[in-house]
Formats: C-alpha cells, sequence, structure tokens
C-alpha cells in the first residue's frame, strides 16, 4: 500500500501495515520494535509483562497487534489529556539515577554506550509513565482482592474445607517419665486423675502441688496455641474437648499430661496468614491480565481499526 494522503509525505515510501484512529504502525515500526526485543533496547512493559516476546519476535501478526494495542492506549491518553509534563519526566529521571547510585552524566554515558539518544530516553519516559497512569486509573485502582477470594484460593490449593483453625488457652499438670518417690510416672499420673475426678479442689491448686513442670508457671498455665502449632500427641488429646474440659493423659517426650482447656476460639489459620500477601499477588495478577484485556479489547471495538495483510 502506498501511503497518500493525510500522512506526511516524509513516508511516501513506507508502507501502512495497520491504522488507528489518528495514528499509524508501519513496517519500519515493526522492524525497530522487533530489533528493540532482540537487543534489550527501550520497550515499555506496560503491555509486553502480558505477551510472550519470542512470539512477538517470530510473529508479525502477534507482533502488528501489540503495536495497535500501544497505538489504542496512546490515543486514549491523549483523549484524557493525560500528557505527562516535562518536569514529571525529569522527576523519574532523577529517581532513576538516585536509584541506581549514578549521576546524570554517567546516566547519559551508559545511553550513548548503548546507541540511544537522551532525547529519546526523555521520551521513553513521558510514554511510560503516561501510559502507567492511564492503566492505574482504567484498570488496576479497579481491582479489589477480598478476604473471601484470598481464602477461597487457599482452601481451593490446600483441599482444606475451613481457613480457620481453633486457637487454645491451656493449662497442664505434667508427670515426668522417672521414678518419683518410690512411684512410677503411670502411679502418679492416676493419683491425679483420681484428684481432678473427686472435684474438691480446683485445677490450678492440683497443678500447684502435683505438677514436675520444671517451667512450671501459676496455675500450670501452658499458654495459647493454634492448631498445627502443638505436639501431635497434645493437639489429638485435646481436638474433641470443650472449654473447660480436661483431658485423659497424654503422652510426650517431656511426659504424661492431664490438660485443661481454658479457652478455644476460633482464629485464621496460621498458614493462610502467612502466605496471605503471596496469594493476594497472584489473584491480582490474574485479576489484572484478565481485566486489562477486557479494557483493551473494548476500547479497539470502540476505535477505528484497519490491519493490512502482511
Amino acid at each position: 500500500m502506498v501511503i497518500t494522503s493525510p500522512f506526511a509525505r516524509a513516508e511516501l515510501i513506507e508502507r501502512i501495515v495497520a491504522i488507528v484512529d489518528n495514528a499509524i504502525v508501519t513496517k519500519t515500526d515493526l522492524e525497530a520494535y522487533r530489533e528493540k526485543l532482540k537487543s534489550g533496547g527501550l520497550v515499555d512493559d506496560a503491555l509486553l509483562k502480558m505477551k510472550d516476546p519470542k512470539a512477538l519476535m517470530s510473529d508479525d501478526n502477534a507482533l502488528v497487534s501489540h503495536l495497535v494495542d500501544e497505538r489504542v492506549i496512546d490515543q486514549e491518553i491523549q483523549r484524557l489529556g493525560m500528557a505527562v509534563t516535562i518536569e514529571k519526566v525529569e522527576q523519574e529521571i532523577r529517581s532513576v539515577t538516585s536509584r541506581n547510585g549514578i549521576t546524570r552524566a554517567q546516566l547519559k554515558e551508559a545511553l550513548t554506550a548503548r546507541g540511544v539518544k537522551f532525547s529519546d530516553y526523555q521520551d521513553f519516559i513521558r510514554t511510560s509513565l503516561e501510559r502507567q497512569a492511564l492503566i492505574d486509573r482504567e484498570v488496576a485502582s479497579r481491582i479489589k482482592i477480598s478476604e473471601e477470594d484470598i481464602s477461597n484460593f487457599y482452601l481451593a490449593q490446600t483441599q482444606q474445607t475451613n481457613a480457620q483453625v481453633f486457637e487454645y488457652r491451656l493449662a497442664h499438670i505434667l508427670i515426668r517419665p522417672v521414678e518419683r518417690g518410690g512411684q512410677s510416672p503411670d502411679e502418679r499420673i492416676k493419683l491425679v486423675q483420681r484428684k481432678v475426678s473427686e472435684g474438691t479442689r480446683s485445677f490450678s491448686e492440683l497443678a500447684s502441688q502435683f505438677s514436675e513442670d520444671p517451667n512450671f508457671s501459676q496455675g500450670g498455665i501452658l499458654g495459647s496455641f493454634k492448631a498445627g502449632e502443638m505436639l501431635p500427641a497434645l493437639e489429638n488429646g485435646i481436638r474433641s474437648l470443650n472449654v473447660g474440659d480436661i483431658s485423659q493423659p497424654v503422652k510426650t517426650p517431656a511426659g504424661l499430661h492431664i490438660i485443661k482447656v481454658i479457652n478455644k476460639t476460633l482464629v485464621e489459620d496460621p498458614n493462610l496468614k502467612a502466605q496471605k500477601v503471596q496469594i493476594q499477588n497472584i489473584l491480582y495478577a490474574r485479576a489484572f491480565k484478565d481485566q486489562f484485556r477486557k479494557w483493551l479489547d473494548q476500547k479497539r471495538e470502540n476505535s477505528f481499526i484497519r490491519i493490512n495483510e502482511q
């Protein structure tokens, strides 16, 4: 196709591969972009992170579609009057030099070594800022990842049925696994059981008299623990107990325990809590990719687009 008015005479020998409203994509644009991908040139990744760069380098149709998307975004920036000022461009450049611990002169030297003019770099920064601002406004700001979304993802991945676990506040009486006073551990634990069942004295009093815990605290308080944080034997021993219940003897490497459940509440699964940020990032990335593509497709439908045969 030969370019005619209303496009510039300077492009008379160019071949137009696509028209997007008042913008065009030329064969030279395609080759220049492909070369930037190959050589690591200045390429805005606002769209690129959603694409496969290898596919863009090898597939003309995919590359044309990608550049059409960029033109659609740039046309929307113009329509909304979201052009970035040179002051903001310079502010971003100062941020770049600060983050990299270099001076402006060193940045220019590095660009020159890569064959990039500083004015082209300023244009690249301007375009990147404009596109990111538009995407933040039209797409990113509208994505909400709820606590329910995070919990549902966690449950699906772990094949659990609940994103909550019980947290227990426990007291115990510990009998050490050694003979003491001529009595075996089994004999001593049976004595404690009998005293507990009589109910004439409080668990706290019995703990003060009989517990052999070297780290004994008042009332035999063992502490607060979430499901999954205790020794399996302890957790199994109290799993079916309600508040105020007292366990049968539970054996652990420390000895024999009789445990009282002082409090029992549902709390967030600690494993879910540890993974929450990671899950949120995964869900956000998925939602962003989906919503961005939908937004772009809608803008393409509302634009005049003609793609010529390659």
